[in-house]
């Protein structure tokens, strides 16, 4: 099962996909957990250019585009695999992040987008997906608040707050269109709440394959 966890800068996916991981590997469920950009060794790299903040003016269709060839690297180096090997895969991030990022925050071609992704995803889609939501304000106050100082955020953090809404609109439009597989998920109720929340929906969705 390929599981997914997307939201706004400093929703809290990444807490969530560590505890999820967690109560997976207590009741002996084969867990990879993985990322995006990154998750090889060639992700890890350009990961360190997308968000570097010496390179800022980095060209949009060269963002996305750096993104993909990390996509494509990913699912096949690292995903693909663990998944033939009967393993439940959990990402932070995947194409989702494309299309609200990309697409929605820079104003991109979403149509064009989701093709070229297509192309780089290679079949591999998301069984379940979840967002973590919450308002930009809040987001960004977690960020700036676990950075310390300025200096201490990436560069897509550092964006203007008109950016983080439009991605924030963006990922709202995607949970609309997908209800089946992106489950929305509060991330202003408490941590431990939306753990149990999270752990409940992917016990019943891997037993409700297991059945099939």
């Amino acid at each position: 099962m390929f599981i997914t966890f997307e939201g706004i800068e400093g929703c809290g996916k990444s807490t969530q996909l560590a505890l999820l991981a967690a109560a997976l590997q207590e009741r002996s469920s084969p867990v990879t957990v993985t990322r995006e950009p990154g998750g090889t060794r060639a992700g890890d790299a350009i990961r360190r250019l997308l968000l570097d903040t010496s390179a800022p003016g980095l060209d949009p269709l060269a963002e996305l585009l750096l993104y993909l060839a990390d996509r494509a690297q990913h699912v096949r180096e690292t995903v693909k695999p663990a998944l033939a090997a009967g393993r439940i895969v959990l990402c932070d991030r995947f194409s989702d992040s494309t299309i609200a990022y990309q697409g929605y925050g820079r104003g991109g071609d979403v149509a064009r987008i989701r093709l070229l992704d297509e192309v780089a995803r290679d079949g591999c889609r998301p069984d379940l997906t979840f967002l973590l939501d919450c308002p930009v304000s809040l987001g960004l106050e977690r960020v700036r608040t676990r950075a310390a100082t300025p200096e201490g955020t990436d560069r897509l953090e550092r964006e203007p707050d008109a950016f983080h809404e439009r991605v924030h609109a963006g990922f709202l439009k995607l949970a609309a269109a997908e209800p089946d597989r992106i489950v929305v998920i509060d991330s202003r109720l408490p941590m431990r709440e939306n753990g149990a929340r999270i752990l409940d929906e992917t016990l019943r969705r891997l037993a409700a394959g297991a059945s099939r």
